[in-house]
């Protein structure tokens, strides 16, 4: 989020467009002249704006000195693999927000327990295990069909294995969990919404209908 009185629109240097600042990545110079990701936007000096897309960053990479050279005005380092390098930090900042649904009893784990839940009133969403068994998953989205009058309008969340969901929720062998309504499960979504957008390239399709004009940092 932009602070008191500054701009929510930059310009992404790969694309030149436009775009609202919650469809960008900041990326900032560290004191060795390396450009790292700043996600929060909250680190000082200047900073280059680029499409939070996984294409937009790897092509920012590849035109490193069009891209970051003229955009700090001056040598950068790059660190081979910058893309991955978001991914994992905006994956990380995922299962972060996650812990935190658990620490505010807005989450449920365990196949029978989620099931309660879907039967005991409205839930925000479900998170299943990569390797989550087909019929686990089918089972749990019948009951919360027959019992939710929204689950049609929920997001289902697939991207981490059980291992990270283990680490994350300092439990083992999580494969089914479901969010129960409230503030901390709404930025873990949001969190997952941003990786997802990330990594199909969603944003990308904003920058055709953006204007192209400048902002400045």
């Amino acid at each position: 989020m932009p602070r008191k009185n500054e701009p929510t629109e930059r310009q992404c240097a790969v694309s030149r467009k436009v775009l609202p600042i919650d469809l960008l990545i900041r990326f900032v110079l560290d004191p060795e002249g390396r450009v790292v990701p700043d996600l929060k936007q909250k680190l000082p000096g200047r900073g280059v704006w680029v499409t939070a897309a996984a294409e937009a960053v790897a092509t920012a990479e590849k035109d490193r000195k069009r891209v970051f050279g003229r955009g700090f005005k001056s040598e950068v380092r790059v660190e081979p693999g910058l893309e991955k390098q978001v991914d994992t930090l905006m994956e990380r900042a995922a299962l972060q927000a996650l812990s935190i649904t658990r620490k505010a009893g807005e989450l449920v784990t365990g196949f029978s327990k989620v099931d309660a839940a879907l039967r005991a009133g409205p839930v925000a969403g479900l998170v299943h295990a990569i390797e989550a068994s087909e019929d686990g998953v089918r089972k749990l989205a019948a009951v919360a069909a027959s019992e939710q009058e929204t689950a049609n309008g929920w997001e289902i969340v697939r991207l981490f294995d059980s291992t990270q969901l283990d680490l994350a929720l300092g439990r083992s062998n999580v494969i089914h969990a479901a969010l129960l309504a409230g503030s901390a499960s709404e930025n873990f979504l949001s969190r997952v919404r941003e990786l997802e957008a990330f990594r199909s390239n969603t944003a990308l399709e904003e920058t055709s209908n953006a204007a192209d004009e400048v902002a400045q940092d």
